[in-house]
């Protein structure tokens, strides 16, 4: 296969990125249940205990890989659960969060948090108003368009503030008591199906309740562009491409990327890598569907019109 293009070139915008802040990860070591940390232990409620690498959450490691980036926006990593904690259990968490992540140097930015059953609307405001960049979301939230529909006054305030919405995976549902699941099963299975629910409950209904909002769904929506053929197929609703609807780049490769491009277009692809859990922060695209400008594009125009608007 010929050689790939390169996103991640100095100037570029990395969307989705995982980095605990000092104060967050006191915050988990302070926890007598999952989630917490134990030394460099992370506990979930599902699966066995997994170590965590300390450079993964060194700040000025990661800022040294991370040179030349224009951004580097981080997130709470979903698969913690927090977000669905009770609230008061998650608001110790939540604070930590964003008083660390606010704090980050250059060229780190950060997605602002809320709780699932408590949402402080005022709070989220203003945590726009001073900086995040937008609210990143667990994708079970939007599972259906009555889900959807529940959470339509908490995106709303993203809309009226102008800020992106971020759709991620959320925590994981523990495995059976017989079945011990290979350790890819979740990454592989779960995430892309949760993510290819929302993306179709957004389809059904998400424009009709937002009309001006712009959301992205990491790691190419689980696929679920490539589906629209077969929704068609069955009878759905086509519909034109929606230039307010982004799909997040990261675990995938030329093969992916090129099927997403055919089925949206190169305007609506953004650049994130998952950092650290997907590896370096540079992807490779397709050679045969996007060349420089195409590059350039996913790596710093797109990103940019998510996070602040505009005309592609």
């Amino acid at each position: 296969m010929p050689v790939a293009s390169d996103v991640g070139q100095p100037g570029g915008i990395d969307v989705h990125q995982h980095l605990w802040p000092p104060a967050l990860v006191d915050a988990l070591r302070r926890r007598t249940s999952a989630p917490r940390l134990v030394g460099w232990t992370l506990h979930l409620p599902a699966g066995p205990p997994r170590p965590v690498r300390e450079a993964d959450h060194d700040v000025a490691a990661r800022r040294a890989l991370d040179a030349g980036l224009q951004a580097a926006l981080v997130s709470l990593s979903g698969r913690l659960g927090i977000e669905d904690l009770p609230p008061d259990q998650a608001a110790p968490l939540l604070d930590a969060w964003h008083l660390g992540a606010g704090q980050l140097p250059a060229p780190f930015g950060a997605w602002a948090a809320v709780n699932r059953h408590d949402p402080d609307l005022a709070r989220l405001k203003d945590q726009l108003a001073a900086g995040f960049v937008g609210l990143q979301v667990p994708a079970g939230w939007l599972a259906t368009p009555a889900r959807l529909a529940d959470v339509a006054e908490l995106l709303a305030v993203c809309e009226q503030a102008g800020a992106p919405v971020l759709v991620h995976p959320g925590a994981r549902t523990p495995a059976g008591p017989v079945e011990r699941l290979p350790g890819w099963w979740a990454a592989v299975v779960d995430d892309p199906a949760q993510l290819a629910a929302a993306w179709w409950a957004w389809h059904a209904v998400g424009r009709s309740l937002l009309p001006t909002l712009r959301i992205g769904f990491v790691a190419g929506a689980g696929l679920a562009p490539v589906h629209h053929e077969r929704l068609v197929a069955r009878g759905g609703p086509t519909g034109s491409i929606d230039p307010g609807v982004f799909v997040e780049t990261s675990s995938y490769g030329p093969q992916a990327l090129d099927a997403l491009i055919r089925a949206l277009g190169i305007d609506v692809l953004v650049h994130g890598s998952d950092r650290p859990d997907t590896g370096p922060a540079r992807l490779r695209l397709p050679p045969f569907s996007v060349g420089p400008a195409g590059a350039r594009a996913i790596g710093v125009a797109n990103p940019h019109r998510f996070l602040r608007g505009g005309t592609p």
